[in-house]
């Protein structure tokens, strides 16, 4: 499999697939994967929202075509090397907050506590969507969830983070 991980890896769209080769890490990819979208996130927080949240629409799309055809190649359709998934997932869950690494590292930590967890229904949604799609929707429904907390929070004044 980590052969077949690794050809992958030489490939557009597999690069992509696994986060540019963070998904490739031999303990917890996704963690891995989520560490190199947050200073990614740091740059595409200069946007507009409204580009922001375009962009976003974008990688997801992207990232269920890329996810799905990869996983098709290597055999198993959710590898766990398949990280774009965290990435989108966790661009949106910091999507509503200040540019502060106070609120990118709290949306770290929830974001990957919700995605390791899996409370329902981001399990439920997990189990039912096929290919690509299943890729990349449980973890935008934790970056929504992460993001209401979020927002939550700074509702409530969690002046802490900033």
């Amino acid at each position: 499999m980590r052969a077949a991980l690794y050809r992958n890896v030489w490939r557009w769209d597999g690069f992509l697939a696994l986060g540019f080769g963070s998904g490739l890490a031999p303990i917890a990819p996704g963690t891995a994967g989520t560490l190199v979208a947050v200073p990614l996130a740091w740059v595409l927080k200069d946007l507009p929202l409204a580009g922001y949240l375009g962009l976003l629409a974008l990688f997801l799309v992207l990232g269920a075509w890329v996810c799905g055809r990869v996983g098709e190649r290597i055999g198993v359709t959710d590898h766990g090397a398949l990280v774009w998934d965290e990435f989108v997932g966790y661009w949106l869950a910091v999507a509503l907050v200040p540019r502060h690494w106070g609120w990118l590292l709290a949306g770290f930590v929830v974001f990957r506590v919700l995605d390791i967890l899996k409370p329902w229904p981001i399990r439920a949604l997990e189990r039912r969507v096929p290919g690509g799609w299943g890729v990349m929707l449980d973890d935008v429904l934790a970056g929504l969830m992460t993001a209401a907390l979020l927002v939550l929070a700074e509702e409530m004044g969690a002046r802490f983070l900033t």
